[in-house]
């Protein structure tokens, strides 16, 4: 079996670091770990230095999605995985994550279950966007969040113009790795309790997440979107018209209104496809 890169962004998370790293050095089948250090004002530098781990930094916060960027664009192996850095994923997990890639998979995904999500609210959050993805993959998705993965190096890096640099790089990979054809696995996996305060906003942040979700949708396949908004207003123009005729016995503008929105909507989502469709084929 051949040896991975680890990829770690951090953000002030010594404490994580102080914990993880020394386990990932001592696991035979990491061939380098490498930490991103996002503007962190703490120790981290240091204890990457104390542990001979590399460690490159950026001048000032560039983000999650930046540093993973930025690590992605640094491994050496043909295979990276992906870390957080607060402690809460347990590097004897990725013996499991790379078996599975074994089987064929480009990118495998450790997947939690409810015991591994911060809240209840973040739980149900990330319940809707896997239901949303696996709609719209038409694959299972059993976490779309999750920042424990490994990835084939050369494929993900097809993707980095497309990562945001915010905290979504694991949606935007996800799903633009199933939109290519590239095959996706999933592990389960428990995580521990985080070490500090995390960095992510529930409410900022989840309304990113959301629009991320949309944008996503509309380059994986925005036919299957417009077409469920198309048939919304089609149907309601329909059962306007028919209930203006037998309650007024006449037709109403309103109605033709939501008839022509749902043309409109189809066509711009036909349209959609095809671009997409021409982006992807790059």
């Amino acid at each position: 079996m051949s040896q991975v890169s680890v990829v770690i962004p951090a953000k002030n998370e010594e404490k994580g670091l102080s914990k993880v790293l020394p386990e990932l050095v001592a696991l035979n089948i990491v061939g380098e770990v490498i930490v991103v250090d996002d503007g962190s004002t703490d120790n981290t530098v240091k204890i990457c230095s104390e542990l001979q781990v590399s460690c490159i930094s950026h001048p000032y916060s560039m983000g999650n999605g930046a540093a993973i960027k930025t690590g992605a664009r640094a491994a050496s192996s043909d295979v990276i995985i992906f870390m957080d850095a607060d402690g809460q994923h347990q590097p004897k997990d990725i013996e499991r994550i790379i078996e599975k890639m074994s089987e064929g998979y480009d990118m495998v995904v450790g997947a939690r279950d409810r015991s591994g999500q911060a809240s209840y609210a973040r739980y149900l959050a990330n319940g809707f966007y896997n239901k949303f993805a696996s709609w719209m993959s038409e694959h299972k998705v059993e976490d779309l969040t999750s920042g424990f993965r490994a990835v084939n190096a050369e494929k993900f890096r097809q993707f980095l113009y497309m990562l945001p640099n915010g905290f979504s790089y694991p949606t935007t990979s996800t799903m633009a790795f199933l939109r290519s054809g590239y095959s996706v696995g999933f592990v389960d996996i428990d995580v521990l309790d985080r070490e500090g305060k995390s960095h992510i906003r529930l409410w900022k942040d989840g309304i990113k997440f959301l629009l991320i979700i949309f944008k996503i949708t509309t380059l994986y396949s925005p036919l299957k979107l417009f077409s469920g908004i198309s048939a919304s207003l089609f149907v309601s123009g329909v059962a306007y018209y028919v209930y203006t005729y037998l309650s007024f016995e006449r037709f109403t503008n309103m109605g033709l209104a939501l008839v022509l929105s749902a043309m409109l909507v189809f066509l711009i989502g036909l349209i959609s496809e095809q671009i997409s469709t021409l982006f992807y084929k790059r």
